[in-house]
């Protein structure tokens, strides 16, 4: 099956890209009805008019999808991680591209040198146990000392290209979780991973396995300044 020109109506405006690649064999519906929003407002349209820091992810990741969309058969599942948000949030996004619906949403950890309840430092280097910003694929899945594990491939160089190298991965933990925010007023940290809860991961992790775009968000100059993605 062969997509054609994809027309996204966003806050009014209209985003389109063509695409003349095949879609993917295992969900070969097109991704956006834009029809159905013409009737009714989607889920990833009402939480972005509401949430102007979501608005802005939102919109940025979007615009990585129609570029990245040309050169990986991409899934219709976008995730959006908002780092602008502190941890005792729930700042972990899983839409469907088909129809804008909220698939997921819940607490994420960042990375233990990023910062305490806030996300503030970012880093692609090795051992730095910190989080890296931008645009992911997300690839295969293992069994590690977490459990079930979702590797990552970061798609911006010098940005997070050392994603694998780093093991930064999905999985979950013990210390993301509404009663230690309850107790210390945050989320744990990971050493540099998004990391989840675990009484949804597993379904989380089943989901956007093999092919989603993943995109971790934070207003930092350095990150808007470098990305070839978002300028």
């Amino acid at each position: 099956m062969w997509a054609g020109i994809l027309v996204y109506t966003f806050f009014g405006l209209s985003t389109w890209w063509a695409t003349d690649y095949p879609m993917r064999a295992k969900d070969p519906s097109p991704v956006v009805n834009s029809a159905s929003h013409s009737s009714i407002t989607s889920d990833i349209q009402r939480l972005a008019n509401e949430d102007p820091s979501l608005s802005k992810a939102v919109s940025l990741a979007l615009k990585g999808h129609g570029h990245f969309e040309k050169e990986n058969q991409l899934t219709n599942t976008l995730i959006i991680v908002d780092f602008s948000k502190p941890s005792n949030e729930k700042r972990f996004f899983v839409f469907d591209l088909r129809d804008g619906s909220l698939m997921f949403q819940t607490h994420v950890a960042h990375g233990r040198n990023s910062g305490m309840l806030y996300a503030e430092n970012f880093s692609n280097q090795h051992q730095s146990y910190s989080s890296s910003l931008g645009f992911f694929l997300t690839a295969e899945t293992y069994t590690g000392k977490h459990g079930l594990s979702l590797r990552l491939d970061g798609l911006e160089k010098g940005i997070n290209h050392n994603a694998r190298i780093r093991a930064v991965v999905i999985h979950s933990a013990n210390y993301v979780n509404q009663d230690f925010i309850e107790k210390h007023g945050r989320l744990g940290r990971s050493f540099g991973c998004p990391t989840l809860p675990d009484e949804n991961y597993l379904e989380i992790i089943e989901t956007i396995k093999e092919g989603s775009l993943l995109f971790i968000y934070h207003p930092n100059t350095n990150y808007l300044k470098q990305s070839k993605v978002v300028n």
